[in-house]
C-alpha cells in the first residue's frame, strides 16, 4: 500500500489537496474517485492497517449483504457473489482495494481536531502533532462510532459490560445468565452464538422488520437493488417508507427461531439494580453479564468549525454536503438512500461528493 507520509508546513497551505477522515470502505471509494478525477488527496486511517476495524469486530461476524453487494468500485470481491463475506475476508479486501488502486492511505494517524483559522483555511491537527491544510475535507467516519451505553448508578459492579464493539466471542463471556440489550442485526447475531454455551435473555425494543432471506432463488439484496429499492431517494415515498421499516433479512434471526435456540426474549430494558435486570411489565431477573448492542452515536469532537453540527451532537449535511463550504460526507446513514449505509452506496455517494468537490475546485480557480 501507498502510505502517505505528508508533513505540514507552509508549502501545503499552497496545495489544494483533499484531506479524508477514515479508511474504511467510504473513505477508500472517495480516494478512488478523488485519484480518478486528478485531485491531490490524503486518507487518514487510525488504525495499523487499513480494515481493522472490522478485524476488532466480533469473530464470527459476517456481512448482511452478499458479496454482488459488498464491493467498491473498480475490485470485485473473491468468492460466491451469493454469499456473505466474513468480517476478516472484507478486512482483507479494503487493504487489497487500497494496494490494488495505489491509494494515498496514511495509517495509525487520528485527526484530533479540524478548526478554520482567521484567513478562511482549513487547520487540520493531527495525533503526530502534525498540522496540515487542505483546501476540502471529507468525513467518512460512518455511522458506526461510539458505542451508546445507558448509566445505570445502581449496578452491581462485579457484574460484566461489554459492547457489541468489545464482544469478541462466548469465551469472554464469565459464566450465567447473559443479557443482550438490542435486538437489531449485531444483538441477534451475539445472542444467536452465545445461546450455545450460556443461558441468554434478548432485551428488544422497537418492532423490527425482517424480510425473507431469498426469493425466488435470488437474494432479498438484489431484489431490492434491482427494483430501485436501495437506491429510493431518502425524502421521497418509497424512500420514507423504508426508513420507517428498516427491514433487513431474515438469516435464521427472527425471535423465533432466536428462542427455538433457548434464548428468552424480553421486552424492553428499563432498569439494572444489582444483579436484578428489569424490564416492561415483567418480573426482574438476575443477570451476571450484559452486552450492550442499542446503537452509536456520532463522533464529533474533531469537527472544531462553527456551523457544520447540531445541538445535539449530529453533522448537518444536504446530502453530504455540509453548510460550510469544503466540508462533505460519505457513509452517513440515509445520506442520500438506503445503500449509503451499506458497502454499496459507498461508491455511488463517493462519485457524486468528489463531483462536488470538483465543481468547488474549479469556482476557486
Amino acid at each position: 500500500m501507498l502510505i502517505t507520509r505528508a508533513r505540514g508546513s507552509a508549502n501545503d497551505k499552497k496545495k489544494r489537496f483533499v484531506l479524508v477522515i477514515g479508511g474504511g470502505q467510504s473513505g477508500l471509494a472517495a480516494g478512488y474517485y478523488l485519484k480518478q478525477a486528478g485531485i491531490p488527496y490524503l486518507i487518514l486511517e487510525k488504525n495499523a492497517r487499513v480494515g481493522d476495524t472490522w478485524r476488532s469486530r466480533y469473530t464470527s461476524l459476517t456481512l448482511f449483504t452478499p458479496r454482488s453487494l459488498s464491493m467498491l468500485p473498480g475490485l470485485m470481491p473473491a468468492g460466491n457473489r451469493e454469499s456473505y463475506p466474513t468480517r476478516d475476508e472484507f478486512a482483507d479486501y479494503l487493504e487489497r482495494y487500497a494496494s490494488t488502486h495505489g491509494l494515498s492511505v496514511k495509517t495509525s494517524t487520528k485527526l484530533i481536531r479540524l478548526t478554520l483559522n482567521a484567513a478562511g483555511q482549513f487547520e487540520a491537527d493531527l495525533g503526530t502533532g502534525e498540522r496540515l491544510y487542505p483546501v476540502s475535507v471529507v468525513g467518512t467516519t460512518g455511522g458506526f462510532q461510539t458505542v451508546f451505553v445507558p448509566h445505570f448508578s445502581s449496578i452491581d459492579p462485579d457484574i460484566q459490560q461489554l459492547t457489541a464493539t468489545t464482544y469478541r466471542d462466548p469465551s469472554q463471556i464469565v459464566p450465567g445468565r447473559t443479557l443482550v440489550v438490542g435486538d437489531g442485526a449485531s444483538g441477534r447475531d451475539i445472542a444467536t452464538e452465545l445461546s450455545a454455551t450460556h443461558k441468554v435473555l434478548l432485551a428488544t425494543g422497537k418492532p423490527r422488520k425482517l424480510i425473507p432471506e431469498f426469493f425466488l432463488g435470488k437474494n432479498v439484496w438484489w431484489w431490492l437493488s434491482i427494483l430501485g429499492v436501495l437506491s429510493a431517494r431518502t425524502d421521497s415515498w418509497l424512500g420514507k417508507r423504508m426508513r420507517t421499516a428498516d427491514p433487513f433479512p431474515d438469516r435464521d434471526r427472527s425471535l423465533p427461531s432466536l428462542q427455538t435456540r433457548g434464548v428468552e426474549i424480553m421486552p424492553r430494558l428499563v432498569s439494572i439494580t444489582g444483579r436484578k435486570a428489569g424490564f416492561e411489565g415483567r418480573q426482574a431477573i438476575d443477570i451476571d453479564s450484559v452486552i450492550w448492542a442499542i446503537g452509536y452515536r456520532d463522533d464529533i469532537t474533531w469537527l472544531q468549525v462553527p456551523g457544520t453540527a447540531s445541538a445535539g451532537g449530529e453533522f448537518l449535511h444536504d446530502q453530504g454536503i455540509s453548510p460550510i463550504p469544503g466540508i462533505y460526507y460519505v457513509g452517513r446513514p440515509w445520506q442520500r438512500n438506503r445503500a449509503s449505509a451499506l458497502i454499496s452506496g459507498a461508491g455511488p455517494d463517493a462519485k457524486e461528493i468528489v463531483q462536488a468537490i470538483v465543481r468547488r475546485h474549479k469556482e476557486l480557480g
